[in-house]
């Protein structure tokens, strides 16, 4: 019987012969934490070891509040500005790159073959270019620096199979925000998804980034693409180290296979207060929200910030609702620049921000009051997420919260294309 990647990546970083189900200790090609360094510095200091195990295979990207918004933040980023320094860790990024899986992404560290490990739950993100990428705690992440090496159970792998002709107006945010509603936000707990089928192949990486990205929204340890030419092509100038496309073997045992044809798939929208609250937009336009969101780690490159700049240009964003634009890194937000991307946003009146994680996480630059309503394009509607939490928060594409912030209320995006 043959193996999933995940059964032959856990294996190789284990240097065992591992099948589904075991527990394995292996060795990360690479590790990343964010602005909780600064906590994570502080587990490892309890260890009693002083320096890092791993230096070269450390990544550490501040993006959760850029610039800081109190003296509190401003403190813990002094804190592992110093700590990097000490430490030696020369894979930093200070607050003028962008968001920790975007800018591990295109800075090469997230490899097809490899295994990536990040103190933030959507790591599973760069499973779009065929790594075993999965999020681990804190304490978890102190133990790698000290040890180099951390225990895993080899997880059970669904495989997802997308195929059909996707209509348009219907982006992959509209597909896995359909998936998760159909397998809930449980469905895949513990598990590695498998995302595969010609939809999936003729996806972009960015587009592909969407799905690994929220494959975490099901309860997913990891969800990757098999790695392609559209992979190797991505990673030429750009890979860090290095490395060996893996793919499932035809015989790999799954613990199931899906299967989903989207070509009758209208735009989705999932309300509050659950990922897997999923409805067809027919059910929800109409609503009237407050704040929009086009960004995040989510949906926040080129081609999102494309789309809603082909769907606002000349006209107005609604005098109700205030648009935010998020880039996910700054070299996304620069190709904007350059494409004049940047440019129809503004003029439609949207607030462009500097690229990082910003209100998503409900720390600063534009979290909702009680009684609001945002429509985003994050990964989390979960009460409080952005803010108040006597608001409410709807996830959809950013087609959707773009043709919805003309009109000031929950939109069909196709009317517009």
């Amino acid at each position: 019987m043959g193996k999933t990647l995940a059964e032959k990546i856990l294996s190789i970083k284990s240097g065992t012969d591992s099948r589904a189900g075991d527990i394995v200790m292996a060795r990360p090609d690479f590790v990343m934490s964010h602005d909780n360094s600064a906590a994570i510095a502080r587990h490892f200091a309890k260890i009693g070891i002083p320096k890092v195990e791993i230096p070269d295979k450390t990544v550490i990207i501040l993006d959760h509040v850029v610039p800081p918004s109190t003296v509190e933040y401003a403190e813990n980023h002094k804190f592992i500005r110093k700590f990097v320094k000490e430490q030696g860790i020369k894979n930093f990024y200070d607050i003028n790159n962008g968001i920790c899986h975007q800018v591990f992404t295109e800075e090469g560290f997230a490899l097809p073959g490899t295994l990536a490990l990040g103190s933030d739950s959507h790591t599973t993100t760069y499973g779009a270019l065929g790594a075993f990428a999965a999020g681990i705690g804190r304490t978890e992440m102190a133990s790698i620096w000290a040890t180099g090496e951390l225990w895993l159970k080899v997880p059970q792998t669904i495989k997802i199979i997308i195929k059909g002709n996707l209509p348009e107006g219907v982006y992959a945010k509209d597909v896995i925000l359909y998936i998760i509603g159909q397998i809930g936000a449980d469905g895949a707990t513990y598990k590695a998804v498998e995302f595969a089928g010609p939809v999936v192949e003729n996806f972009t990486i960015a587009s592909r980034m969407v799905l690994s990205n929220m494959a975490a929204e099901m309860g997913a340890k990891a969800g990757y693409v098999p790695p392609d030419e559209k992979t190797l092509e991505y990673l030429k100038g750009r890979a860090k180290k290095e490395f060996e496309p893996i793919k499932s073997d035809p015989d790999a045992s799954y613990e199931k296979v899906l299967e989903f044809d989207v070509s009758q798939l209208v735009p989705q929208v999932a309300a509050p207060h659950t990922v897997d609250n999923v409805k067809p937009i027919s059910e929800v336009e109409g609503l009237e929200f407050h704040q929009g969101l086009i960004g995040t780690c989510t949906n926040g490159r080129v081609e999102d910030l494309e789309v809603a700049a082909k769907i606002l240009k000349g006209k107005k964003v609604h005098p109700g609702v205030r648009l935010l634009i998020f880039a996910a890194s700054w070299k996304e937000y620069i190709e904007a620049l350059k494409r004049g991307i940047i440019q129809t946003l503004a003029e439609a009146g949207a607030v462009v921000m500097n690229p990082g994680c910003g209100p998503c996480l409900g720390a600063h630059e534009g979290v909702i009051a009680s009684g609001e309503r945002a429509l985003s394009t994050s990964n989390r509607n979960f009460k409080g997420r952005m803010g108040s939490k006597e608001g409410e928060i709807y996830l959809a594409s950013p087609a959707t919260v773009a043709a919805s912030s003309i009109e000031g209320k929950i939109t069909d995006p196709r009317k517009y294309l």
